[in-house]
Formats: C-alpha cells, sequence, structure tokens
C-alpha cells in the first residue's frame, strides 16, 4: 500500500533562475486531506453524487468495499473495482467527476503552473473515495467530505461541508448523512469471492445453491465443504479505513485415494484462499456466502488446516501447518504453508476435523471473533 500519493516532486530553485522546461515539471505531493479540501471545493451537484454512488454500488456488487478510484475516476466515470475498465463512458453523466476536480486543480494553482502531471499522478495513485454507509444515501443530501487520518486509534477527524465550513466527523455521522473518505485503497489488488464465482460456475451464488460437479472418475464417497456463512462480531480497523477484508485460507488433499506411502508421494497439498469483504453495515448480521473450502473431501482426509485473517498488510511471511491422510488405517501428515502478512490479524487458525466438521455440519460455530456455519455436502 502506498503511504500517499505521490505526484513528482521537482526542483526549489528561485522563479528567475529556473528555465522553463524545469518549471513546468515542478509540483508537489498531494497529501488525503490536499485531496479532501480539492474535493470539497467542488460545487457538486446531482450528476457527480449519481457517478460516485455508481460506483461505490458496483464495487460492492463485485464484492469489494463501498469505493472509487482515483484512477477510474479519472479513466473510466461510474466504474467499480472489479469491473472491466471502459465499460462506463463519461458521457453518462452531465459533468464527470474529473473535469470538476480539473477545474478546482487549475483554481487553487498559481497562473503559470501546469497542473496536467499532479492529475496524472492522482490517476495513478492509490487513493480513493470510501463511502461508507452509502446505501442508506436518500438520492439528495451532499456529503461530508473527510479523510483518513491514519492513527488506528481516531474515531474523529476534520470534515468540510459543502459550505467550506469545518465540522468534526464520527461514524455516528456516516450513518446519519454522506460521508466521504478520502484514503488509499487497499483491496482492489485482490480477486473477490464475487469475482471468483464468475469466473467458475460451479462456486454458484452467494445465498444461493452450489452445484457441485465432481469428475466423472470421482466415487460416491467424495464430498464437499462448504463455507455456508459468516458473522463478523468485531470491526477490525478503524472506520476511516472501511470494512473489514477477511482472507480465508483452507489446505488439504483433495480427492486423495492413495493406498501405499509411495503413492501419497504423488499428491500435492492444495490451499484454497478467497477474500471476503464485510461491510461495517453488516457487522453482528450474518451473511451468506456459500464457498466451496474443498471441492473433494474422501474419507482418507481426516484432518485439513484452516486460517482466518484480517489483512493489514506489513512483509510476507507463512504459517507452516499439517493436513492429515489416512492409508490402511494409519495417519500421515502432509506440511502445508499458507501466505500472510506480518501485521496482519490472525483471527483464527488450526486443525479442522472430519468427526468435528460432521458433527456441526450446518450449524454456527465460534472461531474467534466470528460465527462460521460450515457443511459438508
Amino acid at each position: 500500500m502506498m503511504a500517499g500519493a505521490a505526484l513528482l516532486a521537482g526542483c526549489e530553485k528561485a522563479a528567475e533562475e529556473e528555465p522553463a522546461p524545469a518549471r513546468a515539471r515542478r509540483v508537489r505531493y498531494y497529501s488525503l486531506d490536499d485531496v479532501a479540501r480539492l474535493l470539497s471545493a467542488i460545487p457538486l451537484e446531482a450528476a457527480q453524487m449519481e457517478e460516485v454512488n455508481d460506483a461505490v454500488t458496483a464495487s460492492v456488487a463485485n464484492g469489494y468495499d463501498e469505493e472509487y478510484l482515483m484512477r477510474d475516476i479519472f479513466s473510466s466515470p461510474g466504474t467499480g473495482v472489479g469491473d472491466t475498465p471502459g465499460t462506463k463512458s463519461g458521457k453518462e453523466y452531465a459533468r464527470p467527476l474529473r473535469e470538476l476536480l480539473r477545474e478546482a486543480a487549475i483554481a487553487t494553482k498559481a497562473e503559470d503552473a501546469d497542473v496536467q502531471p499532479l492529475l496524472d499522478s492522482l490517476a495513478a495513485s492509490d487513493i480513493q473515495i470510501y463511502w461508507p454507509y452509502s446505501e442508506l444515501w436518500d438520492g439528495k443530501a451532499l456529503p461530508v467530505i473527510t479523510y483518513d487520518p491514519g492513527d488506528p486509534a481516531d474515531s474523529l477527524n476534520v470534515g468540510y461541508l459543502p459550505t467550506g465550513e469545518k465540522v468534526l466527523v464520527d461514524e455516528q455521522m456516516a450513518r446519519e448523512r454522506p460521508v466521504w473518505v478520502v484514503s488509499n485503497n487497499s483491496d482492489a489488488g485482490y480477486t473477490s469471492l464475487e469475482m471468483l464465482r464468475r469466473q467458475d460456475p460451479d462456486w454458484g451464488h452467494g445465498g444461493g445453491d452450489i452445484v457441485v460437479k465432481h469428475r466423472a472418475a470421482s466415487t460416491a464417497e467424495l464430498r464437499t465443504l462448504i463455507l455456508r456463512s459468516f458473522r463478523s462480531h468485531r470491526q477490525f480497523d478503524n472506520w476511516f479505513s472501511g470494512a473489514s477484508e477477511f482472507f480465508c485460507k483452507i489446505g488439504s488433499v483433495e480427492d486423495f485415494n492413495a493406498r501405499t506411502e509411495a503413492e501419497l508421494k504423488q499428491y500435492k497439498p492444495s490451499v484454497t484462499d478467497f477474500m471476503i469483504v464485510v461491510k461495517r453495515s453488516q457487522m453482528d448480521q450474518e451473511v451468506p456466502f456459500n464457498a466451496i473450502l474443498v471441492s473433494e473431501w474422501t474419507k482418507n482426509l481426516s484432518i485439513c488446516a484452516f486460517m482466518i485473517t484480517e489483512d493489514d498488510g506489513g512483509t510476507q511471511t507463512t504459517w507452516k501447518c499439517n493436513a492429515v491422510v489416512k492409508i490402511n488405517s494409519k495417519s500421515y501428515g502432509v506440511e502445508i504453508e499458507f501466505p500472510l502478512n506480518s501485521k496482519d490479524d490472525i483471527v483464527w487458525r488450526g486443525s479442522l476435523s472430519r468427526n468435528f466438521i460432521e458433527k456441526y455440519s450446518g450449524q454456527s460455530c465460534r472461531f474467534g471473533d466470528l460465527d462460521l456455519v460450515l457443511e459438508l455436502i
């Protein structure tokens, strides 16, 4: 994640000593507060509100948070995270937000300043507009615009009203009226569960039935482990940072039917890894996901490894663990490595036995701060 929006640092010579090409390159950095002020200087109207609402709604439908990336603002107005670039046209909106951003940038610069490098770098950054509780918008109210202060302990920050006045903004205000938070994106680089479903129709639909298709050579002993639903009892980040991004990782040896130790060496463990975004408005609610964890679980698979983390970045490391399989009633451990980041919150990790899953199949079970419904079908 980038710490801010890098906007081409330049020289600091006096203007009369600078040749023209160097003066054209002399720009500064935009902080998140700068971008929030820039947005607050825009005379927002219904067309821009509709554009941002379209984008965050599309992002949610694609399995991401309520976010609108700057790169999409400039390249494809109204496009959400996960959408194919260019699927929407700026002509759909009376005046795209990018035009008003350009006008506001020009208005805040000296007469000889070139704002295009600034705008180009803003479009290339990971800065976004995050609109929590966007589903509560009445279709008319204009937003208070604030920014992520960067301290996880902060729950209050300054915000800018359409009138130019400053107010203190907290999460309760975001529930009562539109609040746009200028922040850095953290999840657009991952493939969401919803996008995985679209790539593989066998995953079915969220909240609906899953169609499981085993290979023709499979036996009736094969079953499929499903994550039916997901309930979070805790927000892992402050509200400026957005929703919780949970990464579910399960390691197993699928379709395992080895009968000798030599055959065991032919099997390689697999890790199912996908992201589930739980919006702040979904906290303490049971959300149906119907995600396939292990597609082909045979009677010889005794134990799988399971981990859920909440993404917080850091350097990449691994957790080594074992899945257990049986050959002629003798158990063998198969080592598996799960990737994770050093700053991630480890919500739960450990082993899931077949006996446990069969006993509680279809029932809600507590895993740290989560309630999960697992089911073998």
